[in-house]
C-alpha cells in the first residue's frame, strides 16, 4: 500500500486502534444524533416564530375574544404556542366569571393559567438543547481521549523499532488524531447550533411574557367593567 493510501480517512480509521474505534464511533453516532435535533429544533422553533406572528395580528385585529376562542376551541389541533396560552388563560376566565368570582379572582386564575402553559410550551421549546450542550463541550475531549491512547500505542509501537523516523510515527500519529477531528466536527456544529437556538427561544420567551401581561391588562379591564356593570345594575 502505497503511503497516500495508507494516510487517506478511511484507512486511518481502519488501522486504528480498537478502543481509538470505539472513540470514533461514539462521536459519530453523536454527531449524527446532533445533526437530528439540529434540523428538527430549527423547524420547530421557525414554526414558533410563524405561528406567533400570525396570532399576535390575529389577536390584535379582533375585538370579540369571546368569537376568538370558540374559533381556536374548533382549531385547537393547529394551534400555535402562543395561542395555547390565550385559550388557557381565557378559559380559565371564563370558568371563574361563571362560579361568580371577584375581579381579583379572575384575572390571577387567568394568569396562573397561562403561566402553566407557557412553562410546558418553554419546556418543549427548549427538548435537547441540553443534549447539543453537552455534545459541544465534551465531544472536543472525548476525541481527545481517542487521540491520546492511539499516541500511546504509536509510541509503544516504536519500542520495537530499531530506528524511529517520521515515515514510521506520522501513520500512527495521524490516526490517532482523527478522533480529535471527529470530535471537533460533532462539537462546532452543536455549539453554533445551542447558541443560536437558545437566543431565539429567550426571544420568543420575551414575546410570550409581554403577551401575558398584555392580556391580563385586557381581561382586569373587562372584569372591572363587567363589575362596574353589576353594581350598577344591583343600585338601579
Amino acid at each position: 500500500m502505497n503511503a497516500s493510501a495508507d494516510l487517506s480517512f478511511v484507512s486511518l480509521i481502519s488501522h486504528a486502534s480498537l478502543v481509538a474505534q470505539l472513540v470514533m464511533l461514539l462521536l459519530m453516532g453523536v454527531s449524527v444524533a446532533s445533526w437530528y435535533y439540529i434540523f428538527s429544533k430549527m423547524l420547530a422553533v421557525r414554526q414558533a416564530r410563524r405561528d406567533t406572528e400570525a396570532f399576535e395580528r390575529l389577536f390584535w385585529s379582533r375585538s370579540d375574544l369571546n368569537v376568538l376562542f370558540e374559533e381556536g376551541q374548533a382549531a385547537r389541533h393547529r394551534a400555535g404556542t402562543l395561542e395555547r396560552i390565550f385559550q388557557a388563560g381565557f378559559r380559565d376566565f371564563l370558568k371563574l366569571r361563571g362560579q361568580r368570582a371577584d375581579g381579583g379572582a379572575l384575572v390571577d386564575g387567568a394568569r396562573r393559567a397561562m403561566r402553566a402553559t407557557y412553562q410546558r410550551e418553554l419546556d418543549e421549546l427548549e427538548a435537547h438543547l441540553a443534549f447539543l450542550a453537552t455534545v459541544g463541550s465534551v465531544s472536543p475531549y472525548v476525541g481527545l481521549f481517542g487521540t491520546v491512547w492511539g499516541i500511546m500505542n504509536s509510541f509503544r509501537g516504536l519500542a520495537n523499532v530499531s530506528q524511529a523516523t517520521l515515515a514510521s510515527v506520522a501513520p500512527g500519529i495521524a490516526e490517532a488524531l482523527v478522533a480529535t477531528a471527529i470530535g471537533l466536527f460533532a462539537a462546532i456544529p452543536a455549539v453554533v447550533a445551542y447558541n443560536r437556538y437558545s437566543h431565539d427561544i429567550d426571544r420568543l420567551a420575551i414575546r410570550f411574557e409581554s403577551f401575558i401581561e398584555e392580556f391580563l391588562n385586557i381581561l382586569q379591564r373587562q372584569a372591572a367593567t363587567e363589575a362596574s356593570r353589576g353594581r350598577d345594575a344591583r343600585g338601579a
